[in-house]
């Protein structure tokens, strides 16, 4: 067999994990979000209102998302070394996956507890309720400001700013349920907000759940086709086969790719290799590509057809 292997890396300032987010904006937003996490678990306890409790439960999704973007920035700008030849910005992926299973459990306590509730409505301090709620939704919309300016820079600013204001709507969710069971009086209307509230923080924790064990398990990146590559490789002048072609994530927002490919007779490897490179950069957007050119079929090829 013969077989040139080459190696095209390019774009990486544009993906890079850290790349126009502002710690600063984060590091406010977080401690912001952080502080009243705590506030809103001591009104929920006080207060005795599953629906604060809830909603305490989507703040720390939004504490945890910030917590995980900045972390990102920061961790995730350190250098490959010997031991990580990756780097550590799958750092994001693992902690946003134990973020996700921790919140299904959070999540399923406030249902069964709702549930539980119903049946049993206990008194709720609505007026405290109402003041714990509504200091919520100031800190919402101060973070939602902080964040705004770097949303258009930053896959994690704008994943923490959207977070932020799912948020927004929860508190004012709860500040709903706290005058309506001021003005009736009908506590039953606590533990209903609360169920609502973690039905709907359960399908976005799901799909984040879902999304990092995709990028942990090396799946193809969301919005690539592996048909549609493979056919587009094909198509390149010069190239007779495509074998052993992988693509996939380190961290959610970027895409690495390795390929062998056949050569017809007379081609010229290095040509090839370029416009298979150029090809991927443009047409999909894959900017970290390994292709390996071969004028005989390699190992894995044999394998494939035997």
């Amino acid at each position: 067999m013969s077989a040139i292997e080459s190696h095209q890396q390019g774009g990486h300032s544009g993906h890079n994990h850290g790349a126009g987010a502002s710690t600063k904006r984060l590091a406010i937003a977080l401690g912001l979000t952080t502080a009243f996490l705590v506030a809103e678990l001591v009104g929920a306890f006080v207060f005795d209102s599953l629906a604060l409790l809830s909603d305490a439960a989507h703040m720390f999704t939004d504490s945890a998302a910030l917590a995980i973007a900045l972390a990102a920035v920061r961790i995730g700008q350190r250098p490959p070394d010997d031991q990580r030849t990756f780097g550590y910005r799958r750092f994001e992926i693992l902690a946003a996956a134990f973020n996700a299973i921790l919140l299904f459990a959070v999540a399923g306590f406030v249902l069964v507890e709702g549930v539980g509730r119903l049946f049993d409505p206990r008194p709720v301090e609505s007026v405290g309720m109402l003041i714990v709620a509504s200091i919520g939704l100031i800190v919402n919309l101060i973070s939602m400001r902080i964040l705004a300016g770097g949303r258009d820079d930053s896959l994690n600013v704008k994943g923490a700013y959207l977070e932020v204001w799912a948020d927004m709507l929860g508190s004012l969710g709860v500040i709903g349920a706290a005058i309506a069971i001021y003005v009736t009086k009908f506590n039953w209307i606590d533990p209903i907000v609360a169920i609502v509230i973690g039905l709907w923080v359960l399908p976005r924790t799901w799909t984040l759940l879902s999304d990092t064990t995709h990028i942990l398990l090396q799946g193809v990146p969301r919005g690539i086709s592996l048909d549609k590559v493979r056919a587009a490789i094909s198509g390149v002048g010069g190239v007779s086969g495509v074998h052993d072609l992988h693509i996939w994530s380190v961290a959610g927002d970027d895409a690495s790719l390795t390929v062998h490919i056949g050569l017809a007779d007379g081609s010229d490897p290095e040509a090839v290799r370029v416009s298979i490179a150029e090809l991927l950069e443009t047409q999909f957007g894959i900017h970290h590509s390994t292709i390996q050119t071969e004028t005989k079929p390699c190992g894995d090829e044999a394998a494939i057809h035997a």
